[in-house]
């Protein structure tokens, strides 16, 4: 009867076993598996005197972490507005938009700073540096809200820098560097946090065609490399191809979603 009931017992506590294991596997696996962006039925209106403008109508995406996309669009199909937004730099009028499974749509401008000071890195066409500046102190400007020590911060800075491949660079200002360079600063400067996402608004832009590979080549590396997911905005085909991933924008919604090209095998960093 002992014998018996021993039996039972380990029979039991094998089962509830099993059941934990199985439990924890799925948590993670979903865990492991959670979008960083989740826009569900997003609208974007404004109002211009009298006229009310829809800039985003209903729209739906997923942005899984480790992915590099490329959103592309004519002027006024909404791209630039879907990136306001993505970056916390705007609030969809309504619907639901989660970075990293928080809803945005209701935080407090204070939130949205630290989200963007915390979470995501940005890089624009016209680069956006002080002028009056070295590279590293540009590079160095985020980290001055993150009350850690000067050498600190201009350690971090100086690496990001050399990430990008200025180092030697780091006491140059603006005028002292080519296009290419100062939009290399501009990348290290939204690097130097540590995002888990990098908005990238037209980094070519403004570049010849050999500096924009480059700064192309630097962004696929990011991704490749290191896991940072990057979303790039851009109207150039041949810029776009370096993504993996293809939304193509208009009247404020998605007219095509399209893989182009198989997904980087490195893990993704962490936010």
């Amino acid at each position: 009867m002992l014998s018996e009931l021993r039996t039972a017992n380990a029979e039991l506590w094998i089962v509830v076993f099993s059941s934990v294991l199985r439990f924890t596997f799925h948590a993670s696996r979903e865990l492991l598996m959670a979008s960083l962006i989740e826009c569900e039925d997003v609208w974007k209106i404004y109002r211009v005197g009298d006229v009310e403008v829809q800039a985003l109508r209903g729209l739906s995406l997923t942005i899984e972490q480790g992915e590099f996309v490329a959103i592309m669009g004519s002027s006024g199909s909404g791209k630039s507005t879907l990136m306001n937004m993505l970056g916390c730099l705007d609030q969809p009028t309504r619907g639901h938009y989660r970075l990293n499974g928080v809803e945005v749509g209701g935080l407090k401008p204070d939130q949205l700073a630290e989200i963007r000071n915390r979470q995501i890195g940005f890089v624009f066409q016209s680069f956006n540096l002080i002028p009056r500046t070295s590279a590293l102190e540009n590079a160095q400007l985020p980290l001055f809200y993150r009350g850690i020590s000067l050498k600190e911060q201009r350690a971090q800075a100086a690496a990001a820098l050399g990430r990008v491949g200025l180092h030697g660079r780091e006491d140059h200002y603006p005028t002292q560097l080519s296009g290419g360079q100062q939009q290399r600063v501009a990348i290290a400067r939204a690097l130097v946090t540590s995002p888990s996402l990098l908005l990238a608004d037209e980094p070519t832009g403004n570049l010849d065609t050999q500096s924009s590979r480059e700064i192309m080549a630097i962004l696929e590396a990011l991704n490749r490399d290191e896991g940072i997911t990057i979303i790039l905005v851009t109207h150039e085909v041949d810029v776009a191809a370096y993504a993996a991933r293809e939304i193509v924008i208009k009247d404020g919604q998605i007219l095509s979603d399209r893989q182009t090209k198989a997904r980087p095998t490195s893990s993704p960093v962490e936010g």
